[in-house]
């Protein structure tokens, strides 16, 4: 049994593509955020610590150096030959062009990279840097552009320190639609103020405005953050384990079968998390979605009716 079985993911749909393991690499390129330089706030988002989400966050080592060392742990664990290069930390089009491109394209010059992941925020994303992109992805380059829109409510963006609004990911999405760049759309679960209804009404904003792809991850409570003293004094309160279970299961099942799943869960290492410690355990996440779908006799676009998967009376 396997979740890409009952989920569409990224894995499984670049493995029929190219007919080969891919693999995304994670880069940390030496980017900064306009919500911690001062052009549109100071600090950053109230749960951000860069260390949770790349290995590379605390040092900038070569892209060819960061590359070399994802590849030898990746194609042993997993059998990739292939990858993409994943520019994962802080906002990874908040430069000139002239800089991206020298950025993107070492990446592009290693021979077993086939593309790039681009991970940003969606009030950084100039024209030139997307004409940049989607120059590469003409020229035959796997390019995705990963927007950071956690939810689709402004209460819930402005009650975390987001520093954008649903507007500006709306805006952002049609520039990168326009020009045929496929958006992988990231989803929070589980922020301050919401829960599985809230989770429930982003994904219908979001599939309403149209993504090609989706990332969720549940909230997690890392050191050196606002939400980590927010945690402390008891004014946050992570989901459960199972409760994310049910509700990433719920997500996906509105989730029409041609949107592909690049993440259903996030992890943190144990150095840095506080809460909740499951949020760890990335196999027990992922198993217990699969189980949950099964257990239901259902998967990704069932409750949208989706023919693809056989239609299923919404509940």
């Amino acid at each position: 049994m396997a979740l890409s079985e009952v989920v569409h993911t990224f894995g499984s749909d670049l493995l029929r593509r190219y007919g080969a393991r891919v693999h995304k690499l994670a880069i940390h390129a030496g980017f900064t955020c306009p919500n911690r330089d001062g052009t549109k706030g100071v600090g950053g988002c109230s749960f951000c610590n860069n260390a949770s989400f790349s290995p590379h966050s605390q040092r900038e080592p070569g892209i060819a150096e960061q590359i070399a060392a994802g590849r030898a742990v990746v194609r042993k664990r997993t059998g990739a030959v292939k990858f993409l290069a994943y520019f994962q930390a802080y906002t990874n089009t908040y430069a000139d062009a002239k800089r991206l491109g020298a950025l993107y394209r070492e990446a592009l010059a290693e021979p077993d990279v086939i593309g790039l992941a681009v991970g940003t925020r969606p009030d950084a994303v100039p024209a030139p840097a997307l004409d940049l992109l989607a120059r590469l992805r003409d020229q035959g380059y796997e390019v995705w552009l990963e927007l950071g829109l956690q939810s689709a409510f402004d209460a819930t963006l402005a009650r975390v320190n987001r520093g954008h609004d649903f507007g500006d990911y709306c805006r952002a999405l049609d520039q990168a639609r326009q020009r045929g760049l496929p958006v992988c759309t990231h989803l929070i679960v589980g922020l301050p103020g919401e829960g599985r209804e809230a989770a429930l009404a982003s994904l219908e904003r979001v599939l309403e405005r149209g993504t090609s792809g989706l990332k969720f991850h549940p909230l997690h409570v890392v050191r050196h953050t606002r939400l980590a003293d927010h945690w402390r004094r008891g004014g946050y309160h992570p989901l459960t384990m199972d409760a994310y279970i049910e509700i990433a299961a719920d997500l996906i099942e509105r989730t029409p079968s041609d949107v592909v799943f690049h993440r259903v869960t996030g992890t943190a290492s144990r150095d840095i998390l506080l809460a909740p410690d499951w949020c760890s355990k990335k196999w027990a996440v992922l198993n217990g979605i699969e189980q949950a779908l099964r257990r239901r006799g259902t998967r990704q676009g069932a409750r949208v009716g989706d023919p693809l998967t056989g239609a299923c009376d919404a509940a």
